[in-house]
């Protein structure tokens, strides 16, 4: 009898495949097992079962499987039936969201490798230069992967190269799997057992010459750290507290007076002290409690509107709380890995180590640390924090998800796929496992409001800071009016330098915002107007002052800061516009002896750089914080007491239905930073246009205001949540064919779809990475069934496959894309 199984392999495939077991296998295997697979000529892959059966495949003959990789299930029911719903709601394959849900450590592929064969004669002068250099590269090293050949010869086509030498018999190939996780080892120390006794060890001390001073202390150092801790002693904390060498310790290791030994740790552990103080909520926070408590009792999903500073993770806590009592897991999900650090510290002080944190800052074995917790339901990970990719862990016990900040734009992947937004993937998750989903926001996303109102989901309101502290004052400052009166320093207007004066007399701390990193996005020739631009996007270089360098903020080029006009040899150039580099340079000007930090991508790109940033703003080392809006995420720090918004214009203007939706939510974000302890903040908004609608609601504080008007716009102009969007884009790097093509898909479109359907456009950036870009969008009228429009979407651009001139052209889908 025939058996088989039916895999899911990591590559953009939309279907699953079939390969062929003895029984035995076929006994031992077990859905969301991995399996090596060869795919393809000669490459090995690392498979997903989700099935197993008899059944033939009719199309072609099923290989048999290399090896199988796990003993037990390492992916479970709730997360194939998840992913297989993302691919068809997001219209992305399946292999694409197997290969972003799993970490990559347990995505073991083939790695071509190539061994010299050190029976073969070789004359050197037979060899060119290129071969030369490999196997020279293969007398230091005993194998070499495709990737190092690459780096070696700084060329792409190496594989020539490699077939030559192949062929004179002077290398091998074999395909090898390699498991790159490997547990993490600490490093122990303890007396050896002859020194046990107390009449040995003193005759150990007695018999240090003079010069081993530093040994004996070494040895006494231990003492004392064993007396004050009870738990096992490792290298690096002896050579860290008696500040020596691990050299030392390894003398003393060699004349066997101590031992070293082993312990397998976990990369990532909270082992803070579970602290007891009972969580205390105010009376409006007990209120929200009770009523997100009752909503529960009847919907699946509940938006929790506060204000900033309301102190909504309170609640979450408290809810956290009920929902471990019952035994359940928890996923905590948050749209910034910089507001892990905050968080984390704050709920290990209630839950001690029964945290776990998951994200991509995290290296490969960390993650796969947490997965195989989440996996076993180990008391490590019952609260799991993380951003977006946490909704792809091996829950089975999930009770509650919290969707922080529901409202961010971040919690929506855009490339590459799977193209889905983590609180509407999290909602159909939560159903599957019959557990609640609780988003939280000051500033909710009109969708997201527009259902709780609407009856779908229910609706909590919190509208009062914590502590009845005051919201913050709000001053509009008109730049227009200040640069007339001669009333501005750089960026500065004299208002909000006279206010920064005041904050640093008082002891008190400064954001700063302006949502662009860089010196100036801009630099102009004055003679002849020359803006240096990308050789390969549509966009003009940023100026980055601390690099002396111009980069493209889309694909990375960048070159020195040229030191005349490369079009008229003026040297007469300047910077437009401004960015938080150059905030940084005014401000250290204006106030030379405070200490002032920046925070944007530019400052933020090592592991720990965010906890460095952030735990020096709250210890109060830094002054002034300057960031981009990773400054506006749920960041909560006691001493600031002003808040400024440099430009609050160029978020308003951006070619997009969204626009004042994100301005409204970002300015209100930045501004709830401020004051959140006893006394009343303050924020300053620098605009050229005060009296706009927007930055009128801002002031106000009137989120029901910016609500209504949106909605309405929305409605007239067949947008969310009214309308789905889907929107198509077109990548060639030839203009011509992307043109004819995009125009043969939207005739197409049209012709088979009774909705609006619009295009094809030139987006405003309308090359990137040397790529023309074209894109198309659908409208779809929320009483129209998704399915079917889906369906036929698909099976247009599956004919579009099929036109021989078009298949060069790239097409990506991208549902629900704002």
């Amino acid at each position: 009898m025939n058996y088989f199984i039916e895999v899911i392999v990591p590559l953009s495939l939309p279907k699953t495949f079939t390969y062929r077991v003895s029984e035995s296998e076929f006994l031992f295997i077990k859905k969301g097992m991995r399996i090596a697979v060869p795919f393809g000529k000669n490459k090995i892959y690392t498979a997903l079962v989700i099935d197993l059966h008899q059944n033939a495949p009719t199309l072609y003959e099923a290989k048999e499987i290399h090896q199988i990789l796990d003993e037990k299930p390492i992916v479970n029911e709730f997360q194939i039936n998840h992913w297989f719903w993302i691919a068809s709601y997001y219209m992305c394959n399946i292999g694409d969201v197997y290969r972003g849900a799993l970490p990559s450590a347990l995505l073991l592929e083939s790695e071509t490798i190539i061994s010299q064969r050190k029976e073969t004669l070789v004359d050197d002068k037979e060899l060119s230069d290129d071969e030369f250099l490999i196997y020279e590269a293969l007398q230091h090293q005993s194998s070499l992967k495709v990737q190092n050949i690459i780096d070696i010869l700084n060329k792409k086509t190496v594989l020539p190269v490699i077939q030559k030498l192949i062929n004179k018999n002077i290398v091998s190939l074999e395909e090898e799997i390699q498991e790159e996780y490997k547990p993490k080892l600490i490093r122990y120390i303890r007396l050896h057992e002859q020194y046990q006794s107390e009449q040995n060890l003193i005759q150990l001390l007695d018999n240090f010459n003079k010069n081993a001073n530093k040994q004996k202390e070494l040895v006494l150092q231990y003492f004392q750290l064993q007396a004050q801790e009870s738990k096992p002693i490792s290298v690096k904390q002896l050579t860290e507290t008696a500040q020596t060498s691990a050299a030392i310790v390894k003398a003393l290791v060699d004349k066997q007076v101590f031992e070293e030994y082993y312990i397998q740790e976990d990369r990532v552990n909270f082992d803070k002290n579970k602290t007891d103080n009972q969580l205390s909520l105010s009376e409006a926070q007990q209120n929200a409690f009770n009523e997100i408590e009752e909503v529960f009792t009847s919907k699946e999903v509940c938006l929790l509107h506060g204000v900033t500073s309301s102190g909504k993770t309170e609640i979450y806590t408290q809810l956290i709380e009920n929902y471990l009592a019952d035994g359940k897991q928890v996923l905590y999900l948050l749209p910034e890995i910089a507001l892990t650090t905050q968080l984390v510290s704050r709920l290990t002080q209630h839950f001690g180590n029964k945290v776990a944190v998951f994200h991509s800052k995290y290296s490969n074995n960390e993650r796969v640390e947490v997965w195989n917790q989440v996996l076993t339901s180990s008391e490590k990970a019952q609260v799991v924090i993380g951003a977006r990719s946490a909704l792809f862990l091996p829950f089975s016990n999930l009770g509650l998800i919290i969707v922080d900040e529901e409202h961010e734009q971040t919690f929506k992947q855009q490339d590459p796929a799977p193209r889905y937004h983590a609180r509407d993937a999290a909602i159909v998750l939560a159903n599957a496992h019959q557990s609640k989903v609780l988003l939280g926001s000051a500033t909710p996303s009109i969708e997201t409001y527009y259902n709780a109102t609407s009856g779908k989901f229910g609706l909590v309101s919190l509208k009062e800071r914590f502590g009845k502290v005051q919201m913050p004052e709000i001053e509009l400052v008109d730049l227009k009016d200040s640069y007339f009166r001669k009333k501005m320093k750089g960026h500065f207007s004299t208002t909000l330098i006279e206010n920064i004066t005041e904050a640093f007399a008082n002891g008190e701390q400064v954001i700063l915002f302006q949502n662009r990193r860089g010196f100036s996005p801009v630099l102009e020739c004055m003679t002849c107007g020359h803006v240096p631009q990308c050789p390969q996007c549509d966009v003009s270089l940023t100026y980055h002052k601390f690099k002396n360098q111009l980069r493209c903020h889309y694909c990375g080029y960048n070159m020195a800061k040229p030191t005349n006009c490369h079009v008229c040899s003026s040297v007469d150039l300047e910077t437009k516009g401004f960015g938080t580099e150059q905030i940084e340079l005014e401000l250290a000007e204006l106030f030379p002896n405070k200490n002032i930090k920046r925070m944007d991508q530019d400052t933020t790109r090592g592991k720990y750089s965010f906890e460095k940033i952030i735990d020096g703003f709250k210890n109060r080392e830094i002054d002034v914080l300057v960031g981009t809006q990773m400054l506006a995420k749920g960041l909560d720090f006691d001493n600031v007491s002003l808040v400024g918004i440099m430009n609050a214009d160029n978020m308003l203007y951006h070619p997009d239905f969204r626009a004042f939706e994100r301005s409204y939510q970002m300015m209100t974000q930045v501004s709830g930073r401020a004051g959140r302890s006893e006394k009343r903040g303050k924020v300053i908004i620098q605009t050229y246009n005060p009296l706009h609608n927007v930055i009128q609601q801002v002031t106000n504080n009137d989120y029901e205001g910016m609500y209504k008007e949106q909605l309405y716009e929305r409605k007239i102009y067949y947008y969310p949540p009214f309308y789905r969007l889907i929107r198509l884009t077109l990548k060639h790097r030839d203009f011509d064919k992307l043109k004819e093509g995009s125009m043969w898909l939207y005739q197409v479109l049209q012709q088979n779809l009774a909705i609006p359907v619009l295009g094809p456009e030139e987006p405003a950036i309308s090359r990137i990475r040397n790529e023309y870009i074209r894109t198309i969008m659908v409208k779809i009228p929320s009483e129209t069934p998704l399915q079917g429009t889906k369906k036929t979407i698909q099976k247009v651009l599956n004919s579009f496959d099929l036109v021989a001139q078009y298949r060069t052209i790239k097409v990506t889908v991208n549902v629900d894309f704002y």
